[in-house]
Parts: structure tokens; sequence; C-alpha cells
């Protein structure tokens, strides 16, 4: 079995805070085969880590987490910028035109600033002929997530739509990375993609951190991360 986390954050992320090469050599570490960077309507950092991830003996999916009209909403296997603002549905159908895939990430969950897909947003899109095509995934587990409860609506709506469930980590800074990830069989993004369109995928986690932990760790590794944000040459 593999095992996948496809969604964190770099210093490419106005919020995140670790470097591309940082994050990959965590990655590593923790034991993760396939990673996705979605930076906030962003893909540079991205794409970094695709063509360097070989050096760390694990496989990239390129992605972004587009700010869409109705909520955000992770592209993945998608090499080229997707505007922000757009409908759920307009957005799905151009990540299917770059033969990218989507999940709904911390779907119904609010709290610090989270813009997260509602109830009706998700089943209209997975009901659609095309989008629904695209919207592969729905993150019932999302490690730093503060809004817990908004974990049990995803389940539900897991299964009411049919569409797979993943977990991730959502991490903004390293210590985050892996401890929420997706089990899945094979070990490399297309038998991760496979999985998710059987439906054969598993969320996995390890014990969720408190409000206290979340913002303490984020803030102090913000703080630290400024350094590589004003000089060019330290953001890879």
């Amino acid at each position: 079995m593999g095992l996948a986390d496809l969604h964190m954050h770099t210093i490419y992320s106005y919020d995140g805070t670790a470097t591309v090469r940082a994050v990959l050599k965590r990655a590593r570490q923790v034991g993760l085969d396939v990673i996705a960077i979605t930076d906030h309507d962003e893909i540079r950092g991205a794409l970094l880590a695709e063509q360097i991830a070989p050096q760390y003996g694990l496989e990239v999916i390129p992605g972004i987490e587009i700010s869409t009209a109705e909520g955000d909403l992770l592209a993945l296997n998608v090499h080229k910028l997707i505007p922000a603002g757009l409908s759920l549905i307009e957005t799905l159908l151009r990540i299917g035109e770059q033969g990218g895939y989507a999940i709904a990430p911390h779907p119904m969950a609010s709290g610090m600033g989270m813009k997260s897909l509602n109830f009706y947003s998700i089943r209209t899109a997975a009901r659609h002929p095309e989008a629904g095509k695209i919207l592969l995934g729905i993150e019932t587990y999302n490690a730093t997530a503060i809004d817990r409860e908004s974990r049990m609506f995803a389940e539900v709506l897991a299964v009411r739509t049919g569409i797979a469930r993943t977990a991730s980590s959502d991490a903004h800074a390293l210590e985050a990375i892996g401890l929420g990830a997706t089990e899945f069989p094979g070990n490399t993004a297309a038998d991760f993609e496979r999985a998710l369109r059987e439906g054969t995928t598993l969320p996995r986690h390890q014990p969720a951190w408190s409000f206290a932990h979340v913002a303490t760790n984020w803030v102090w590794n913000y703080l630290l991360s400024v350094p590589a944000r004003l000089v060019p040459a330290m953001q890879s």
C-alpha cells in the first residue's frame, strides 16, 4: 500500500512556512510515497517540487488550492494556473481540460478564515455530467482544520455522493506533514488516481492537534520563514 498527503503548502503560499526542498525532505522522512503541493492560487512551488522530487525518492503531483466563488478546491495533476473566483463547475471543467482531477478540501469547515465548499455545491458538482467526472475525492479528515464537527458531515457527504474519501495534513509547517494521509493500492501517482476513481482509498491519520498547537506552531514557523521570503534564491 502507498501513502499520499495531497494537501500541503510552501512559502509560495501567503500562509506557508517551508521551502519546497524542506517539504520534500520531510515528506520522505515520514514515509510518504506521493505528495501534492497545493499553494493558494499559486503553482510555481508545485512545478518546482515536481521537477526536483526524484532527488528525494518520492513523486509529486502538481496542484493548486483554488479559491473558487463557492469555496476552496484542490486541483491536482495540473501544470497551468487556473483563475480564482470562477464557479465550482467552471473550475472543475478547466481542471479537466488539463487532464487533471480535484478533491474537495475541508468541506463545510469554518474557522481561521477557511473558505470551504458547502454540501449543496459539492452535491451539485458530483451530479454534473462532466464536472462529476473530475471531482474524485472528498477530504473527510483534515489534520489541521479547527472545525472538527465538519469531519462527520464530510463522511456523510462522501457516502451520499459516492466520492472517494481522503485524508490530508493541510500542512502549513513541516511538523504537520503526514498527520493526515491516504492509503491506496500501489505506490505511484497513477495508482493514487486509479484508487480515487475506483473508491479504494483509505483515510489514515494521527492524533489531531489542538487549536493552540496549530496556532503557535504556525506563528513560530512563519517568523522563521521570513528570510526565505525576502531572498528569492532561498525559496527553493
